[in-house]
């Protein structure tokens, strides 16, 4: 490889780099946001699934991920993913009152 396609490759890896980073502060935020909702719901007797808004959320993001130009099925494989979190999150709050984020072993 030369050294300009180098230049180019570390570029675009440092850009890559950033956006996993806002990701991860994103999904931070977002936790919080949900875990909020957790406390809601258990103080409130709701349970910690809603399933018609998750097929709602589903939908709308299939849409957002169209007009991206994103695979819609990797959007709501993503979505699934996070939502299973959240549930996890919402059961762990309505039982013990917190939400665990200690890291866990591979």
């Amino acid at each position: 490889m030369d050294d300009a396609a180098l230049a180019q490759l570390a570029a675009l890896r440092r850009s890559i780099d950033n956006i996993d980073a806002a990701l991860i502060h994103l999904l931070a935020e977002r936790f919080t946001c949900t875990q909020a909702v957790g406390r809601l719901k258990a103080a409130s007797g709701m349970p910690p699934s809603d399933p018609d808004r998750e097929r709602q959320q589903i939908a709308r993001l299939r849409a957002l991920a169209i007009d991206a130009h994103l695979d819609p099925a990797f959007a709501e494989k993503w979505f699934n993913f996070v939502v299973a979190e959240v549930i996890h999150h919402h059961e762990q709050i309505a039982t013990t009152g917190t939400v665990s984020t200690a890291p866990t072993a591979e």
